[in-house]
């Protein structure tokens, strides 16, 4: 299998860095240098500003406002967004939904719902876990009654991301209580506002607010909403969880880490030097980076796989493994090259008060210092949201191994 990228591809990558130094406001850039969670209008603006290009979503078909470009392409996209720091898109309605309705929806429902999710208008939050129902998704208990033209939608859903943010959020719920528990779910579209929906911030070790608690009360919902057909919600959900196979990984991501912890490294003392230079330290890091490039040739490898070739969607389980407990190392190889300027975590400024001039905490140590141990506290969930390790592990024995 031929891994080597192409003058042309080589030059795609120089297009694309150069758009994105000359496009990103250095104000939007500014919180992503330090891995806050992206602000609803700075992801706004940047969705805008991408749309503009045609860019906003290069994985969907190109008729609904996608790209043609080949996976190593849309990969080298992602890979440059990381590397300027660029605000992380909204993933949700992107990667998540967007793939979805594409593939399952109406027309009417691309029409309606496609468009603005491209200009960043809407924002789409995940209503999948549920207090009692996490990796084991199958036994989810919010309920929808078919009544008429409508659907009548009482439960819980937990750890939903942004929620605060959403206008909408795409639900699976069980429509047929007597069906079997994966041939019961729906897969439902909720209008945030409706009456009788409520959602409550839950925040995280990290002093965060990313996640929400989600209610719902006879919350009454268009019979339209129902994407697709009735009690095939958990096919659309698998479809949902493995169509972007490499995302998982968060390989872009873990790079950047790396470049961050060589960077303290370089500039901090042991006491008798640079940390970088020390024999204990410069072994973790040269194992991370080593095991983060072999992490990138893996994906490299899907990337080239053919489409239907009947493994890439099981390997997905392979590389979440894999991405995210790398992503969960490198933050915290971060905080640990910071020694005692790691004691304070400098929360998201959102909803905080230690703010610098320009809206972010005054650093410890240097600007690449601010939000590294916050980050390495949030990151400890890196193994259990999107599938724990213990089920992505049952997966692959399962699908990849027989047994």
């Amino acid at each position: 299998m031929d891994f080597t990228i192409s003058a042309a591809d080589m030059a795609f990558r120089e297009e694309v860095r150069s758009f994105i130094e000359a496009e990103l406001p250095t104000d939007i850039a500014r919180r992503g240098q330090h891995d806050y969670h992206s602000a609803r209008d700075d992801v706004r603006r940047w969705m805008q500003i991408l749309n503009r290009k045609g860019w906003s979503a290069p994985h969907w078909p190109a008729h609904l406002g996608g790209t043609d470009w080949s996976p190593l392409r849309k990969y080298i996209f992602q890979d440059e967004l990381r590397r300027a720091r660029a605000p992380v898109l909204d993933r949700c309605a992107l990667d998540l939904l967007g793939p979805v309705l594409c593939a399952f929806g109406s027309q009417d429902q691309q029409t309606r719902f496609l468009p603005p999710i491209l200009n960043g208008d809407v924002w789409w939050a995940q209503g999948f876990s549920e207090p009692n129902s996490g990796s084991d998704l199958a036994s989810l208990r919010t309920r929808a009654e078919l009544k008429g033209d409508h659907y009548l939608v009482n439960g819980q859903k937990t750890w939903t991301s942004e929620a605060h943010y959403a206008d909408w959020i795409f639900a699976l719920v069980r429509t047929d209580p007597a069906a079997k528990p994966q041939a019961g779910i729906s897969f439902l579209l909720i209008d945030i506002r409706t009456p009788g929906v409520t959602v409550r911030p839950i925040w995280s070790i990290d002093e965060g607010h990313t996640l929400n608690e989600v209610f719902f009360e006879d919350v009454v919902v268009p019979a339209e909403n129902l994407v697709g057909t009735a009690g095939m919600g958990w096919t659309y959900a698998k479809f949902l969880l493995t169509h972007e196979r490499t995302t998982s990984a968060v390989v872009s991501h873990t790079k950047r880490d790396v470049d961050q912890v060589r960077h303290l490294a370089s500039s901090l003392s042991d006491g008798g030097g640079k940390l970088v230079d020390n024999p204990a330290f410069g072994a973790k890091l040269a194992r991370l980076q080593a095991d983060v490039i072999a992490l990138e040739w893996a994906v490299m490898r899907v990337l080239h796989a053919a489409d239907d070739d009947p493994s890439a969607n099981t390997v997905a389980s392979l590389l979440k493994l894999r991405g995210s407990e790398l992503s969960e190392r490198a933050a915290l190889l971060a905080a640990e090259a910071l020694g005692d300027y790691g004691l304070c975590a400098l929360p998201d400024p959102e909803g905080h008060h230690i703010l610098h001039r320009d809206g972010l905490a005054a650093p410890l140590h240097d600007d690449e210092a601010i939000g590294v141990t916050a980050r390495a506290m949030f990151r400890r969930a890196t193994t259990i949201y999107g599938g724990t390790s213990e089920i992505q592990r049952t997966i692959i024995a399962k699908s990849n191994l027989g047994l």
